[in-house]
């Protein structure tokens, strides 16, 4: 031990008293390794430990020295632990000698500088140190100390009076209280807290679709009666004949049906739950609002691992989730089914110990956590490639990055992965992989069968959209429909043109852009990601799409079944409010540093307030008046009629309320909505427009429908209208009134 070192270790040998539990004697240094600039506990993004606070984390990851990992991988690490090894053996020594009654000093031991454990050493175990003195000095030989002489006693164990300082002994806790015990921290722990949050502003922000869930579809019944359709038939047939998954009831006699659009493949095990129409409406708007609750907080759950506070990440969750653009989207579950996106990401970033403000710590590396990531990840797949596809091309960029820097930096990084983590990520990719390429097959057998399924340029730049609509709301925007109509009159097509992410957003991004936590690259790089996907959201507006859109469009296989290039304005959505979490992370900061200079150190209301305004203006944009229409009642006929039939009169639109009413039985029919007409439904519409004649009912016959069902009510303006007063005599057929519908029977 040094000079210095000898020197901290307590009092001088005049003074008899030791120092008081706990406390540092006379200048002596903090224990290595408890200082409160090393702390490790806090709350990590989407993990499951917790220790004093989350804003310990956040202190601690600032103390490792952006991102470098220095505790227990350097000398400093090792000198630490012997010193600690060395202390415990000291500590271990003392207290023996006063089990045996010793209350002198060795005759290696001078008096106060104890070298072997010191005054830390004499306060824990509780045993006399001090000696009397000589005048030089020097330790007295074989002289009782102060203590013994007030104990009276000769040879007996000498009594502590410092026992009564001593800590209480921690209570044993029965079975019962510790599980009382974790489940109270289970429901303040932050994620706890704040998936609790997410549905609870879902539900809110989303109403009145929990109003009368069993009856009512938000902003229309063509495509969400499709998509609930969807989650049944995937239920139904996973329970009774898996086999015949992609050949669906609807599109007779079409196979691989069900590979017609985006299948929300996902929701299946919600599928299996219920029967019939009502239970298919009630579940298709418990999805849709828990994907709002999903989709909130998995970008919060992003964003504090990336290195943000809470307040900021609630602005990136709650910009991510109700962006004004995705008003538009309401009907379309597969586009507001993206929370596993981030939630995904930011798995797989706690899983490889990276984050944006603190760089790679590879202590925090998670096996677990990296291959729930990549299943996360694969079940976002499988809800459709509408918005899946550019993900599975985002992990594929990002694992070709990482593979290239690891081989640049190999020398200097020679295990940037253990062996474990190495192993989920490539069993997680693979399982990426599988999936995407199962879902894939039918999708590549349907463009083989069907030419006219493909899109084609002159489709893509019908969609795309000019700058004006990435700074006009949709009508479905409570703060800026109407404000906004004369703009949405001047798109081409404003349902999938209207691209505003919200003005609190942009403004909140600018501002990080000078004022954040993340670093100036790490900003620079999150405006390019903007500047990128804005410019693909765009298509063929931008310079033409031949820099941007066209190459992905050629080259990339499946990028030509995306219709709609607005939809990549949900990345430029998620990239926005991560700049704006780095400003709100950094104002909420100033304001901690503010209260501090307070007395007594605490934010006034005001303050407070203040750091909840930038969230209050996000969620302000995200309030909507989306219509909520009355499901078609299903025709009692429906659930009579045996297939394979067809429902006059038919079109895209009045085929997808048909589809939800077969979810009864499943009849196969004719009838069916996508997004694109197969040539044999086509045929078939064209063929029964002069129903009931010779030629439409031979060519029925020929196909095998063996039922036509009339909707007296629908006729009225479509081609079908006045068949009902065509005569079947001579023709084979009988014609049946069931309720308000009339059924012929082939």
């Amino acid at each position: 031990m040094t000079t210095e070192q000898s020197g901290a270790t307590g009092r001088s040998g005049t003074d008899p008293r030791p120092a008081p539990e706990g406390s540092p004697a006379d200048g002596a240094e903090p224990a290595p390794g408890r200082s409160t600039g090393e702390v490790e506990g806090g709350t990590s993004a989407v993990d499951g430990t917790t220790g004093s606070r989350a804003d310990s984390d956040e202190s601690a990851d600032a103390a490792e020295g952006d991102g470098k990992d220095r505790a227990g991988d350097g000398d400093g690490g090792k000198s630490r632990r012997r010193s600690g090894r060395s202390r415990r053996d000291s500590r271990r020594k003392t207290a023996d000698a006063g089990k045996n009654g010793r209350g002198t000093t060795g005759p290696d031991q001078t008096a106060g500088t104890d070298q072997t454990g010191g005054a830390g050493s004499d306060r824990t175990t509780g045993t006399n140190k001090t000696t009397d003195t000589d005048p030089t000095g020097s330790a007295g030989t074989n002289k009782p100390s102060n203590a013994d002489q007030a104990t009276g006693t000769d040879g007996a164990e000498p009594a502590d009076p410092w026992t009564a300082f001593g800590p209480a002994p921690e209570p044993v806790l029965g079975r019962a209280r510790r599980a009382v015990r974790a489940v109270g921290r289970f429901l303040v722990h932050e994620w706890t807290l704040a998936a609790v949050a997410a549905l609870a502003l879902a539900a809110a922000m989303t109403w009145p679709t929990l109003r009368y869930p069993r009856y009512t579809l938000p902003q229309d019944y063509w495509d969400p009666s499709l998509q609930a359709w969807q989650m049944a038939w995937s239920g139904h047939i996973l329970r009774t004949d898996p086999a015949m998954l992609w050949h669906s009831n609807t599109f007779f006699p079409e196979n691989w049906s069900f590979a017609f659009s985006d299948t929300l493949l996902g929701y299946a095990p919600a599928g299996l739950i219920g029967v019939g129409p009502e239970h298919a409406v009630l579940r298709y708007n418990i999805m849709f609002v828990l994907a709002h609750a999903l989709a909130a907080f998995g970008a919060y759950a992003l964003a504090r691992q990336l290195g943000a506070g809470r307040i900021g990440g609630a602005v990136a969750g709650a910009g991510f989730a109700y962006a004004p653009w995705l008003l538009a989207q309401a009907g379309h579950l597969h586009i507001i089914s993206n929370g596993g996106i981030p939630l995904a990401l930011a798995m797989l970033a706690r899983g490889h110990g990276w984050s944006l403000r603190y760089g790679y710590r590879p202590r925090r590396r998670h096996a677990g956590w990296a291959l729930a990531g990549w299943l996360v990840a694969a079940w976002q797949l499988s809800l459709g490639f509408g918005i899946g596809l550019p993900f599975a091309y985002l992990l594929f960029g990002v694992v070709l990055v990482s593979a290239v820097l690891w081989f640049v930096r190999r020398r200097r990084v020679k295990r940037p992965f253990g062996r474990r983590l190495f192993l989920a990520d490539l069993f997680g990719g693979l399982v990426f992989a599988a999936v995407g390429g199962l879902l894939a097959i039918p999708f590549f057998k349907v463009a083989e069968l069907h030419p006219n399924a493909a899109r084609t340029l002159a489709e893509i730049q019908l969609y795309s959209p000019p700058a004006s609509g990435l700074f006009t709301a949709p009508g479905e925007s409570r703060v800026w429909g109407e404000l906004h109509e004369g703009a949405r009159a001047a798109l081409p097509w404003p349902p999938e043109m209207t691209l505003l992410p919200g003005f609190a957003l942009y403004a909140l991004a600018a501002g990080g852009l000078f004022f954040s936590v993340w670093r100036v690259r790490h900003r620079l790089f999150l405006l390019a990601g903007v500047l990128v996907t804005t410019a693909l959201a765009m298509g063929t507006r931008f310079l033409d799409g031949r820099f941007t859109y066209v190459p992905l469009f050629d080259y990339l296989p499946g990028w030509n079944g995306l219709r709609t290039p607005g939809r990549m304005m949900l990345w430029a959505t998620l990239l926005l409010g991560l700049l704006a979490a780095g400003a709100v992370t950094a104002f909420c900061m100033r304001v901690r540093e503010l209260a501090a200079e307070r007395v007594p150190p605490w934010p006034g209301p005001w303050l407070r307030l203040a750091t909840l305004l930038p969230l209050a203006l996000v969620l302000a944009e995200g309030l909507n008046v989306t219509p909520h229409p009355v499901v078609p009642q299903q025709p009692a006929v429906m659930r009579a009629v045996d297939g394979p039939l067809l429902v006059l009169p038919s079109s895209q639109n009045l085929d997808q309320p048909v589809m939800l009413w077969s979810t009864d039985r499943f009849q196969q029919m004719v009838n069916g909505g996508s997004g694109f007409t197969p040539a044999s439904q086509a045929r078939t519409r064209e063929a029964t427009v002069s129903f009931p004649d010779y030629a439409s009912v031979d060519y029925l016959r020929q196909i095998g429908v063996r039922n036509v069902v009339v909707l007296r009510d629908r006729l009225g303006g479509t081609p079908w209208e006045g068949m009902l007063d065509r005569p079947v005599e001579g023709l084979g057929v009988t014609r049946e009134q069931v309720g308000d519908s009339v059924v012929y029977r082939l």
